[in-house]
């Protein structure tokens, strides 16, 4: 079992000295102008990906039980300082007279000015039957077999001081199973490696069981007022999808960030403003793909990565109108470079503050070092008077020259999202509704230049080999490059209590298949259907799903059965059962 340590999170070279030399006298100085201001607010976040809590505050907002100036675009959402909530973890106050014990896990002190909180304990666990099957479930691992991740801790708080240590368990069975086929001829095995040399996304995470202890969603924070600056390993989801994000998504573990944030709306006469910028560090993941010694022409196929750190700079920012209430407008930016490669001036560490054209940017040249740039717009839209919202997110995987090319040429590696929620009463029952849900992503690439190919969404192909990553799982959009999704959900919803089912049609990693098997009898297809289960007794929240998954042409292989084109090829067709199971005891 390996333990992240704090200490080893960043190189001990002169070069990060004085990096961080810069950060830290930047950092002291406005920690002692926060300190010294009277304390008006203190910020404790609410995990993303938290089991049941999270989902029931997007609803709340839609029948007006929440402040509708809050965006659900920046997360995590800290409750206690935007919606005023004493207990976030107990949004409508049943624990009170509910919990099965007196305590609630809190401890005060200084005349309470301080306070020690007991965070939740969590068990959650997954069973996939057949392949791996992941998405949105942070520290786990796409895995066959057996999965669990246990979480719990402590938050404490003295004055505009706040600790929060989270630590995260998991360990998966990991089993073997039948991946990308052997039998594929070498020259789509050839092109196969052309997309897997250039992200890091291993088929399977070793050859035996797997376990790993993480910070998870711990962090360290100064708060005043709206804003807070701290170092965190916490999760982030940024844009408004509620199934992916195009650029932050909880698909991979935490990763070590220092963070400036806001905890709550900031006010204007204009509108209000929320948003954050990070500037963290990404790992590889330590695994290689499956068949490493294949050769073709002569050459072999594998191309080993470099195992040196990224940095990671990415902002994201949103505006609601005073004017058009319930209406949000948002931007997002990333960058990502090897630490070693890059420059030590002010806008080498914080690029996303630089033009968004390249030629605005360089000039005639490319950057002077290999860097991974990527940004989108959003709009989230509330309907409070029907119990809706509508959102939708543009994404952009490479700069544009200028302006003229963004507008020419607005297909060329880009993404979208879009997305309804609605909540219809019913008139006999009080505050019970039917939610509904939908919500298309596309990530497949269009052709718009032959001599302008963009293969596939986060990877990259000038010099940082594993693409948009951490530990091997993406940051971004958990379906993957190349992949479509469309979501539709319908439930029953009574508060914290949800029954429902879904249905989901993932196209995997299309753009492989146009790009090196070509025929469209064979395009990988998984048909997700589920049954969902959220429940909360006393100081339990119990969440479940259960999905039954049925792959076409499950990854990318068919087998012809006649030499008459008339007949249609024999698909290989795989059921796959997950199932999920989360419990939590709140004090």
């Amino acid at each position: 079992m390996k333990m992240d340590r704090l200490h080893d999170c960043f190189p001990k070279n002169k070069d990060y000295c004085r990096h961080m030399k810069i950060i830290f006298h930047l950092s002291a100085f406005m920690l002692i102008c926060m300190t010294s201001l009277p304390l008006k607010s203190i910020a404790q976040s609410l995990p993303v990906g938290t089991p049941i809590i999270e989902d029931a505050l997007r609803r709340a907002q839609l029948l007006g039980e929440i402040d509708s100036s809050i965006s659900f675009t920046s997360r995590p959402l800290f409750p206690t300082a935007s919606m005023k909530m004493t207990n976030i973890f107990d949004p409508y106050s049943n624990l009170k007279n509910e919990r099965r014990t007196k305590s609630d896990g809190t401890v005060r002190f200084a005349n309470n000015k301080g306070i020690v909180q007991i965070l939740p304990f969590t068990w959650q666990q997954q069973f996939n039957t057949h392949h791996p099957y992941s998405l949105n479930d942070g520290a786990m691992i796409p895995a066959k077999g057996y999965q669990t991740l246990i979480s719990g801790g402590v938050y404490a708080k003295y004055g505009p001081l706040s600790i929060q240590l989270r630590p995260e368990y998991v360990y998966a069975e990991n089993q073997n199973f039948q991946g990308f086929y052997k039998e594929q001829p070498d020259n789509i095995w050839s092109k196969y490696y052309e997309f897997l040399n250039n992200i890091d996304l291993p088929e399977r995470f070793g050859e035996s069981a797997y376990q790993r202890l993480f910070w998870g969603q711990s962090s360290i924070c100064l708060t005043h007022g709206p804003i807070s600056l701290g170092i965190s390993n916490e999760n982030l989801w940024w844009g408004p999808g509620v199934r992916n994000s195009l650029m932050m998504s909880n698909t991979a573990p935490g990763f070590i960030h220092i963070t400036l944030n806001t905890v709550k709306p900031i006010r204007t006469p204009i509108g209000s403003f929320e948003g954050q910028i990070i500037c963290g560090r990404l790992e590889d993941s330590g695994f290689t793909p499956p068949d490493t010694s294949r050769t073709y022409n002569g050459g072999k196929l594998y191309a080993s990565k470099r195992t040196d750190w990224r940095y990671i700079n990415g902002g994201v920012i949103s505006y609601q109108p005073k004017w058009v209430p319930g209406l949000f407008f948002g931007l997002t930016r990333t960058f990502i470079a090897y630490y070693k490669d890059m420059g030590r001036t002010f806008k080498d560490y914080l690029p996303i503050i630089t033009p968004i054209s390249k030629q605005a940017n360089y000039g005639e040249k490319e950057s002077p070092y290999p860097n991974d740039q990527r940004a989108s717009f959003f709009i989230r839209w509330l309907w409070l008077k029907t119990h809706a919202e509508i959102y939708v997110e543009y994404f952009r995987e490479d700069h544009a020259y200028n302006l003229r090319d963004m507008i020419v040429d607005a297909e060329h590696s880009h993404a979208y999202l879009f997305g309804i929620r609605k909540l219809i009463p019913l008139k006999a029952y009080t505050n019970q509704f039917i939610q509904f849900n939908l919500e298309i992503t596309q990530l497949e690439q269009t052709t718009t230049n032959p001599e302008r190919a963009s293969h596939y969404i986060y990877c990259h192909f000038a010099g940082i080999p594993q693409g948009y990553t951490n530990r091997g799982q993406l940051l971004g959009a958990g379906i993957g490059p190349g992949s479509n999704m469309q979501s539709i959900s319908v439930s029953w919803v009574k508060k914290l209590k949800t029954i429902g089912l879904e249905f989901e049609r993932i196209v995997q990693n299309n753009d492989f298949h146009n790009y090196a098997i070509r025929d469209p009898r064979a395009i990988w297809v998984d048909l997700g259907t589920s049954l969902l289960g959220d429940w909360d007794y006393k100081n339990f929240l119990f969440s479940a799903k259960l999905e039954c998954i049925k792959s076409l042409n499950y990854e990318h292989y068919y087998v012809p059965i006649s030499d008459d084109i008339s007949q249609l090829w024999k698909p290989r067709n795989i059921i796959n059962v997950q199932a999920q199971l989360g419990v939590s005891y709140r004090f």
